[in-house]
Formats: structure tokens, C-alpha cells, sequence
């Protein structure tokens, strides 16, 4: 198995839409997101704690996905790669992360948590550096820088906001950490020959038994409200929502590896707060505006980045294909 960089891969087999394919997907997958997030202020507005509701949602999008799969006629593969792979992977990206950021829509709001998520390109091209996964791009170090600056103003003036609990801005910091390690993990660990429509229901079949799991200990469950007559129809919106969504964050990682895909996040941002301002009527921070200037900045200089710098993506030539 012969390691090879990606972008020269990708130069031969797809050399006409790589690029915009990458950048559509890019755009679909950070909308999907960007729902999904404020879906989840809506399901704890009628009933669902953040539990069972990731839990649920969850378990139909494992069934669209594997569906999917096995009617494409590349079902899941069990062997000792793709377990690890999937549990490492699917409490990483998949349980822990949506948990936090399910609960932290609460008690911070969807345009905090939003715009959180755009945090990881800095965590993740960092990592990869030091990884060898990425070579040093001018372009891509600016971008990631923009957007942490960003990132930081909006933490800055959260946590000096009189009714915000500190606590909850530390917990809510823990998320793109941990998206930041599963972008990295994701591209490092990819099962030799495994297909994007393979690997995306095996993830989330893992991520729902850890929450299942979970909800046993004292406190927990994975009870629906059953007075609200609206709750299955949104476990089923999200659950088509989670499905495209980590169909499409496995196809962005093929094509663009890890640092393009923690992209997400700061695309995700830019529909989410403003859709959370509209149809959720939820106040806008003052420094929004200039927080999301900073982060829209970030992301046209990686997209340069990408564009003009040959990173070094290890993937297998029997994944590229």
C-alpha cells in the first residue's frame, strides 16, 4: 500500500471539478450544520433533552445510511481497522461532539455555538503540520489565523456578558477540540479500500451505541415528549439532516482532507446564526458582525490556500478512486 499525496492524485482522476466539487460539497455540508444545530433549539424548545435527541435522530439517520449503503452495494466491512475506526471516530466526531454542542444551544445560544464551530481549521491545519499530513501554506496559515481571531473576539465579549456561566464557554471550547483531533484521526486512519458510503453508517451505528450506553446510568433517558405531536416529525427532518450531513463530511474529507473539511464549521456559521436570528427571533451579539467578517476572511484565504499550495494528504491509492 503506497502512500501518495492527494492533490496529485486527484490531478489525474478528477482534473476538470475536483476543485468545485470540493467547494460545492464544502457549501451543502456546512448548511446541513448549520440546521442541524438550530434543529436542536428547536427540539429543546418542545420537550426533547439534548440526549434523546441526538440519540434518536441518530438512530434513523444510521438506518438511511446503511440503507444506502448496501443498495450501492458497498456495505459496512467488520474487521479490526473499521471498528477501531468507528469507535475512535464516532465519539470523537460523532457522540461527543453533538452532545456538547446540543447542550451548550441552551445555555449559550445557536450563534455562539455556531460560530465555534469555526474554530477547528487552526486546531486541525496545526495538527496536521505537525502530523506531515499538510506542508506550511502562507495562505492557509493567515486563514486559520483570521478565523481564530474571529473566534476569540466573540469568546471575549460572551464571557463578559453578565447572565453567560463561564463554565459553559469552557465546555463549549471542548467541542472543536475534539472535531479538530477526529478530522485529523479520520484522514490518518482511513481503512484501506473503504468507501465513504461504508464508513459514514458504521460511525454513526458506534456513536448511537455510546449514547445508548450512556443514557443507562442514573438521570438519563432517551424518553420522547409526547405531548408535543411535532416531535417524531422533527426526529425525522434532523435524522435526513444527520444523514446527508456526514455522507457529504466523508466525501469533503476524500477530496479535500482535513483541513478543507474543518472548513465546515465556519461555513456552517454563516447559515446558522443568521437563520437562528430570523426564524428563532434569537438576539445577535454586538460582536457578530465582526467576528464573522474575521472568520468569511479566514475561509477565502484556506480555500487560496488550497488553491495555490500542494499539501500532502496520506491517503492510500486504493482510497482514492
Amino acid at each position: 500500500m503506497n502512500a501518495i499525496p492527494i492533490t496529485e492524485s486527484l490531478k489525474h482522476s478528477l482534473p476538470y471539478y475536483t476543485r468545485y466539487a470540493a467547494l460545492l460539497i464544502l457549501l451543502m455540508a456546512g448548511l446541513l450544520l448549520a440546521i442541524s444545530t438550530n434543529l436542536a433549539k428547536v427540539a429543546q424548545n418542545i420537550g426533547f433533552t439534548p440526549l434523546a435527541y441526538l440519540a434518536w435522530s441518530l438512530a434513523g439517520a444510521s438506518f438511511l445510511l446503511t440503507t444506502v449503503s448496501y443498495l450501492r452495494g458497498k456495505p459496512i466491512q467488520l474487521n479490526r481497522q473499521t471498528i477501531e475506526y468507528f469507535v475512535v471516530s464516532g465519539f470523537l466526531t460523532t457522540a461527543a461532539t453533538n452532545l456538547i454542542f446540543f447542550s451548550a444551544v441552551r445555555h449559550m445560544g445557536v450563534g455562539f455555538v455556531a460560530l465555534m464551530m469555526a474554530l477547528p481549521p487552526l486546531l486541525t491545519y496545526v495538527g496536521a503540520l505537525l502530523l506531515h499530513m499538510e506542508r506550511f501554506c502562507w495562505w492557509r496559515m493567515i486563514g486559520v489565523s483570521l478565523a481564530l481571531i474571529g473566534t476569540v473576539f466573540l469568546v471575549l465579549q460572551k464571557w463578559a456578558s453578565p447572565n453567560v456561566d463561564p463554565v459553559w464557554i469552557v465546555i463549549t471550547l471542548t467541542g472543536p477540540i475534539l472535531l479538530a483531533i477526529g478530522n485529523l484521526y479520520r484522514s490518518r486512519r482511513w481503512p484501506a479500500g473503504a468507501s465513504a458510503e461504508s464508513l459514514a453508517p458504521g460511525m454513526l451505528l458506534s456513536a448511537l451505541a455510546m449514547l445508548v450506553m450512556f443514557s443507562l446510568l442514573p438521570g438519563r433517558s432517551l424518553n420522547i415528549p409526547s405531548e408535543n405531536a411535532n416531535a417524531i416529525a422533527l426526529l425525522g427532518v434532523q435524522a435526513i439532516t444527520f444523514a446527508g450531513q456526514f455522507l457529504l463530511l466523508f466525501a469533503l474529507q476524500k477530496l479535500g482532507g482535513p483541513v478543507l473539511l474543518s472548513l465546515m464549521g465556519g461555513v456552517s456559521a454563516m447559515f446558522g446564526v443568521p437563520i437562528a436570528v430570523m426564524l428563532l427571533d434569537e438576539p445577535l451579539l454586538p460582536a457578530f458582525f465582526v467576528s464573522a467578517l474575521f472568520v468569511g476572511a479566514g475561509i477565502v484565504c484556506m480555500l487560496r490556500g488550497a488553491q495555490v499550495c500542494h499539501g500532502h494528504i496520506t491517503l492510500s491509492s486504493e482510497k482514492i478512486g
